[in-house]
């Protein structure tokens, strides 16, 4: 069976790779220019460990390259036959070449679990994206929740979909932002993590596909490797521009995922924006092909712009249910300590949800059950969101502003919401700066985190979690990372390095 699991057309990889900066794919080698054939795998190479040509992707064959691309058959044979040797390019007969990552030391490509609070002290932590409570609404909202909590005392405590005044809080919710909904269409989860969790029970087995975003939410790829799925990566629009939707739609139709996790709303890691067309079509697509969409909405509140008017949700453009499935949490919007998630789908798949949940955690806590709703059916939630995007608007300003100052190599595009700045690291490796910046006290998660098989590996993701010196102190411990990486000195000396400074 071949082992590639999408495809790349000629025309694509030909414009991917005009697309390049030169330096970027390398043409020039001491003041001489590369042969053709070294051009061109040198463009490929860069391509795949950026994700922007996913990993164990079909490359075209070598006479429909060198049409489009404009070179020679012989050049695009010598290309490839390069990235063979270098483990970018596997092949066999009958079945193509499609691009691999090299054999060796095996990269980062886990979740990041959260920094224990007593390290905070000597450790800037940048691996989570997530902020502390917004106050005094978290504190409103236990004292509500305790004051209804008797009525529910007297029952078992068990609530599989969830207790029927959130349920009802969360589809009045989402009928105020244009999509009818009913509580028979909502089941609460133990956060977007269990969420997921639930969906992949459900809805997939061992060694079936499931498309993703390319790069995509790290803990969620590790949820589902872990659940045994094939991931599908699938590379965003250029320059982050949202989804590539022909993209998507071949890859459905190449590689028949049973499902596709996607993030429409202030992605995480990239902070890209999806637009109401790519949803329609997004939607379209999975709906032709018999694809399940997943549809991760946790940071859709967080938009940190004055937006005329935002895009609508995904399910909008679902209005009978049998293509998306949409997760929500107050992880991000809110506060993550509540471990509070939500499912919103049709009635027959939430009852196949909440019977499945049976055999696994049985429902979510109560007392953080009440608080959510007492917060929606308030004027809470608004104010308490209101809160946290001023509090990540302040935060994102301060880390860009310092990343300029002190790292002005790195590139980057501004978002427009959510937690997360994703960051090139002027070609410097994501995976070294990470193990470096740890040694010089500040934490954060590499590139190849939020990727499949060790794409990305020259990025790293930056949240909006902290502010004014401290974000300043962030910045001047990554460039010292930095420059470990780059002149392979001790932590020793570059300590010595900052105290001159």
């Amino acid at each position: 069976m071949a082992q590639w699991t999408s495809a790349v057309g000629a025309p694509q990889l030909a414009r991917l790779l005009q697309s390049q900066d030169p330096r970027d794919a390398e043409l020039t080698a001491a003041g001489r220019r590369l042969p053709a054939y070294r051009s061109l795998a040198d463009g490929v190479r860069l391509l795949v460990l950026e994700g922007r040509v996913p990993v164990a992707a079909r490359l075209p064959a070598e006479r429909e390259l060198a049409a489009a691309f404009g070179v020679s058959r012989t050049t695009v044979a010598a290309a490839y036959e390069a990235l063979r040797a270098e483990g970018f390019l596997e092949s066999r007969r009958g079945s193509g070449s499609w691009t691999a990552v090299p054999a060796g030391n095996p990269l980062p490509t886990r979740g990041l679990e959260p920094l224990p609070p007593e390290a905070a002290g000597s450790m800037i932590d940048l691996g989570c994206a997530a902020l502390p409570a917004p106050e005094p609404w978290l504190t409103r909202a236990v004292q509500s929740a305790m004051t209804d909590l008797p009525l529910y005392a007297h029952t078992h405590g068990d609530y599989p979909a969830g207790l029927p005044v959130l349920r009802q809080a969360l589809a009045d919710r989402y009928t105020a932002r244009g999509i009818p909904t009913m509580p028979e269409q909502i089941m609460v989860t133990t956060g977007a993590m269990g969420a997921v969790a639930a969906i992949c029970r459900l809805c997939t087995s061992p060694g079936e596909r499931v498309a993703v975003d390319s790069p995509s939410y790290a803990n969620i790829l590790q949820l589902m490797r872990d659940a045994g799925a094939r991931l599908v990566p699938v590379a965003l629009g250029e320059r982050l521009t949202g989804w590539d939707i022909p993209v998507w739609r071949q890859v459905m139709r190449d590689a028949a995922p049973r499902m596709a996790y996607v993030v429409a709303d202030f992605h995480n890691p990239t902070g890209t924006l999806a637009t109401d067309d790519q949803r329609r079509r997004m939607v379209d697509a999975a709906r032709s092909a018999g694809t399940l969409l997943v549809v991760d909405e946790t940071m859709a509140e967080l938009h940190l712009d004055d937006d005329p008017e935002p895009p609508r949700p995904v399910c909008a453009f679902d209005p009978a249910g049998s293509a998306v499935i949409t997760v929500g949490s107050a992880s991000k919007a809110f506060w993550a300590g509540m471990r509070i998630g939500w499912v919103r789908a049709a009635p027959d798949i939430i009852r196949s949800l909440v019977a499945a949940r049976t055999y696994s955690d049985l429902g979510s806590p109560v007392l953080e059950q009440l608080a959510i709703a007492s917060l929606l059916k308030g004027e809470g939630w608004d104010a308490a969101v209101e809160i946290r995007r001023q509090e990540a608007r302040e935060n994102r300003e301060a880390i860009v502003a310092a990343i300029r100052r002190h790292l002005p190599d790195w590139e980057f595009s501004v978002p427009r919401g959510g937690l997360t700045l994703w960051v090139r690291t002027g070609g410097l490796s994501g995976s070294r700066i990470a193990e470096a910046g740890e040694r010089l006290g500040v934490r954060v998660p590499s590139g190849p985190r939020f990727g499949v098989d060790g794409a990305f590996e020259g990025y790293v993701r930056l949240p909006f979690t902290v502010n004014g010196a401290v974000a300043e102190e962030a910045a001047l411990r990554l460039a010292g990372a930095a420059r470990l990486v780059a002149t392979g000195a001790t932590v020793e000396a570059e300590t010595r390095h900052a105290f001159v400074a």
